[in-house]
């Protein structure tokens, strides 16, 4: 089966502020994306960046069998919020937007304002078949993209500039805290037993400490010589697969030219053995010169009628 995450890059019906402006661009969204998740074929795939559940409706049309959605109930201030996209029915687990105590809450721009909750909420769901089962949350974390006052993506300075990554770079910390929480409570006692995946676009590579916090205890990663030898904090670990998708394949995004990994699947020790591939894209060797990302900059409405989306899909294959 395959397990993977995709920002699908403001999916709106067309006529809003942030969605295509027109019919024509809208629906040739929809089909690029419908490509790709056919090609995928995924038996769960978290998503980010739902503006319109009615767009998701739409995209559900176009897609070769049946898929269930199941969204979150926590959007952001734009109306974007997390799902699952599934060919076997899923049970919530849990849907969450709160930061968990005794973190207090961060401050969100020059004026003082604070919030004790995540910027998009997190969405856990489980399923269970003949042959597997499975429990995945799925999570948005706080943009690297910096927004000022008055809509503006240009800081008047650079302290202004500084402070507001500082403000972004701790929602994405806290929100990164909300995740590895509620990824405690899914494992429950020991992640040698449950098979529990976490999914999403966390704006920050492998080796940022946004992402890191959601390894838990480290020394056993893929690739290390750690990663063998069985330890007490196998029961608690999460493992990203970052280190199994072919080089050429590691990113799922392309920033001012640069190629990013910042969209993650990490998995708990029962699943680590099950994973037979990993990779971004279309699972095949010419996925990337097939459908090569676009560079993209600061200016999200430059991208308003571009088709597809500015991420790759991330994915992991599993043996039942």
């Amino acid at each position: 089966m395959l397990v993977g995450t995709w920002n699908l890059e403001n999916l709106y019906r067309p006529g809003g502020p942030f969605g295509p402006r027109d019919k024509a661009a809208y629906e040739a969204k929809l089909a690029s994306l419908a490509a790709t998740i056919n090609q995928l074929h995924p038996t769960l795939l978290g998503i980010q960046e739902i503006g319109d559940p009615e767009a998701l409706d739409d995209l559900v049309q176009l897609l070769d069998g049946r898929y269930f959605v199941t969204l979150s109930q926590f959007p952001d201030e734009r109306g974007i919020r997390v799902g699952v996209l599934s060919d076997v029915a899923v049970s919530i687990v849990a849907d969450t937007p709160a930061l968990p105590a005794p973190l207090h809450p961060v401050q969100l721009d020059d004026s003082g304002r604070t919030s004790d909750r995540t910027g998009r909420g997190v969405l856990a769901v489980s399923f269970s078949t003949r042959v597997t089962w499975l429990t995945a949350a799925v999570c948005h974390l706080k943009s690297k993209l910096l927004s000022y006052p008055g809509g503006r993506f240009s800081p008047r300075d650079e302290g202004e500039r500084a402070r507001y990554a500082t403000y972004a770079l701790q929602r994405r910390a806290a929100e990164a805290t909300a995740v590895r929480t509620l990824a405690d409570v899914l494992i429950g006692e020991d992640g040698r037993r449950e098979r529990v995946v976490v999914l999403g676009d966390f704006n920050d590579e492998p080796h940022a400490a946004t992402t890191q916090i959601l390894q838990g205890p480290p020394g056993s990663e893929i690739g290390t010589p750690g990663f063998e030898r069985p330890d007490k904090g196998d029961a608690k670990r999460l493992w990203n697969v970052a280190p199994l998708i072919p080089e050429d394949q590691r990113f799922s995004r392309v920033y001012a030219g640069r190629r990013e990994l910042i969209d993650h699947v990490f998995v708990t020790h029962a699943l680590t053995g099950r994973i037979t591939r990993a990779g971004t894209g279309i699972p095949h060797e010419a996925a990337a010169e097939l459908h090569p990302l676009p560079s993209i900059g600061d200016t999200p409405a430059e991208r308003r009628d571009a088709p597809g989306s500015d991420h790759a899909p991330v994915w992991i294959q599993l043996t039942p």
